[in-house]
């Protein structure tokens, strides 16, 4: 089986059942569909039994939040590839599937193009063809829209489920940084991403915990990625740095003139120094 979509739930039927519609509605056929509901009182149940032939695998069951439910999913799922489509998230149409596994790449995570919504605004979520540790500086891949191998996320250990809204984010940093697992993109819009759920509505939960996180992670080198939030300026710098030759020199004359004006060699500077003394 190619692959296994796993939606997780609590009391939220509507938005449970707009995201099962979107799952069987599709052209696509070859994957396996999980629902873990965290035992809902609200209805939930019922829209369950409603799709029930739609669905493979459906449990309702008292769980430890959001990341346990999905580790539960994926504990279950026998895809070659993962989904993680939560309740309220859908597929932006009923051919995409069809469409991204024309096209997929055999890696581990494989990114496609979100559409992020709420009530007053929608924008359009789009992976980096490349990854590095910048990335994860100031956000994260649009786990929606996200395929990942089974076998990777069994290897990394799933989602750490201490935290409440950033275990996605960190298990990215963890395979793609840690791991080095191959990544590619797919320039298509996959899936709509419901920007009222928990980790969208409580971003200050955890905000102390990213930088601390990447700190764990990668010690003193992550110093010299937080000061580059300015995507404009980091963008111009790496451009420059890939240059050659002439070129290159004159490109960092400004730089170099005002590294002296604002002595930077003795305020910024990581290099070790040379001073000549006879």
């Amino acid at each position: 089986m190619k692959l296994s979509i796993i939606t997780i739930n609590y009391n939220d039927k509507e938005g449970l059942e707009n995201t099962i519609k979107s799952v069987v509605s599709q052209t696509f056929r070859d994957f396996q569909y999980i629902v873990v509901d965290g035992g809902s009182t609200d209805g939930s149940v019922d829209v369950i039994d409603r799709y029930k032939n739609g669905l493979d695998i459906a449990i309702s069951e008292k769980d430890n939040g959001i990341y346990n439910a999905m580790n539960k999913g994926a504990k279950m799922a026998s895809g070659e590839y993962l989904l993680f489509l939560n309740s309220g998230d859908s597929l932006i149409d009923n051919t995409v599937l069809e469409q991204a596994f024309k096209a997929m790449p055999e890696s581990d995570i494989v990114s496609c193009q979100c559409l992020d919504y709420d009530d007053k605004h929608s924008y359009l979520k789009i992976p980096p063809k490349h990854i590095s540790l910048f990335t994860f500086t100031s956000s994260s891949l649009p786990h929606p829209s996200s395929f990942i191998k089974k076998e990777l996320f069994d290897r990394i250990g799933g989602y750490i489920e201490d935290y409440k809204v950033m275990s996605d984010w960190c298990f990215f940093v963890d395979a793609l940084l840690i791991d080095r697992c191959s990544y590619s993109t797919l320039p298509i819009t996959l899936s709509k991403f419901n920007c009222f759920g928990i980790s969208s509505t409580n971003t200050s939960i955890e905000s102390e915990q990213y930088p601390l996180f990447l700190k764990n992670r990668f010690g003193r080198i992550i110093d010299d990625y937080a000061p580059l939030e300015d995507e404009a300026m980091c963008n111009c710098v790496f451009w420059i740095s890939k240059q050659k030759g002439l070129k290159k020199k004159i490109l960092k004359l400004p730089f170099a003139i005002l590294n002296r004006l604002i002595g930077g060699r003795n305020a910024t500077s990581r290099r070790i120094g040379v001073k000549r003394l006879s």
